[in-house]
C-alpha cells in the first residue's frame, strides 16, 4: 500500500483546509485514518473512517470543527478543517489501514504516508 498526504500550508487562525491523502495498492475494505504529530504529544489519532463511512473517530480536540471523508470512486480519503487554531500545528499523516476503529478509538496498523505539515498562525 501507497500512499500520498497534501494540503497541507500555512493559514491564518479561523482559517480552513482540506488535506486529501490517495491510497493505491489497497486489498481490502480498509478503514483509514488521520494522524497528527507534534514533538509535545507524538504522534496521536485525529480522524478516522470505516470503508463504508458508517463509523467514524474523531478526537475531542477536533471533533465539531474537523469533518473526515472518502471517495472510493478517487481512492482518497479527505480532512476538511475548519475554525483552525494556532493548537492544530502539526505535521499530518494519513493510515491507509487501522487495527482498531470505534467511536472513542482508533489505531493505526500500517500503510503511513510521509505526512503532509500544517501551521496555524496567530
Amino acid at each position: 500500500v501507497q500512499v500520498m498526504e497534501s494540503g497541507g500550508e500555512l493559514v491564518q487562525e479561523g482559517g480552513s483546509l482540506r488535506l486529501s491523502c490517495t491510497a493505491s495498492g489497497l486489498t481490502h475494505a480498509n478503514a483509514m485514518g488521520w494522524f497528527r504529530q507534534t514533538p509535545e504529544k507524538g504522534r496521536e489519532p485525529i480522524a478516522c473512517i470505516d470503508w463504508y463511512g458508517l463509523s467514524t473517530f474523531y478526537a475531542d480536540s477536533v471533533r465539531g470543527r474537523f469533518t473526515i471523508s472518502r471517495d472510493h470512486g478517487k481512492n482518497t480519503m479527505y480532512l476538511q478543517m475548519d475554525s483552525l487554531k494556532p493548537e492544530d500545528t502539526a505535521m499530518y499523516y494519513c493510515a491507509a489501514d487501522l487495527s482498531v476503529l470505534t467511536k472513542f478509538v482508533c489505531v493505526a496498523k500500517d500503510g503511513w504516508g510521509q505526512g503532509t505539515q500544517v501551521t496555524v498562525s496567530s
